[in-house]
């Protein structure tokens, strides 16, 4: 079981890492205007969490043969078929949600930035 956490956490991580570097080249474009920057990325940020609660909404019914984590995971080391399903599950669910989780608090640090960065003014351009 702590093989599949393991390989589910790679498949989270590497599509968290994908998503955040997008979400970070954004940012860097905007960046002229950090405000505006920070408010992108809190929207984007919390776009991706939504979207992992969703994945681990979906986890609980996805056919565990076509995941990332069991495709990944060495076949002597794979659970029995009747015990797959649930166990999958089970570990993509929580790995997702714990993921969700971080990305949420990372959402409200960069909500927060932008709100100082608004308050405060610092940053703006002067047209």
């Amino acid at each position: 079981m702590e093989q599949m956490r393991q390989f589910a956490r790679e498949a989270a991580l590497r599509a968290c890492g994908f998503g955040s570097l997008g979400i970070f080249l954004i940012m860097v474009g905007t960046s002229f205007e950090p405000a505006l920057a920070f408010q992108i990325g809190g929207t984007l940020t919390t776009l991706m969490a939504i979207i992992l609660v969703f994945k681990a909404r979906e986890a609980l019914t996805k056919d565990y043969r076509k995941t990332e984590m069991w495709i990944n995971l060495p076949k002597n080391q794979r659970p029995a078929d009747a015990y797959a399903q649930w166990a999958s599950s089970t570990v993509l669910r929580d790995t997702y949600l714990t993921f969700a989780l971080w990305t949420s608090a990372t959402a409200i640090a960069m909500w927060v930035f932008a709100l100082f960065f608004s308050i405060t003014g610092l940053g703006r351009t002067m047209t």
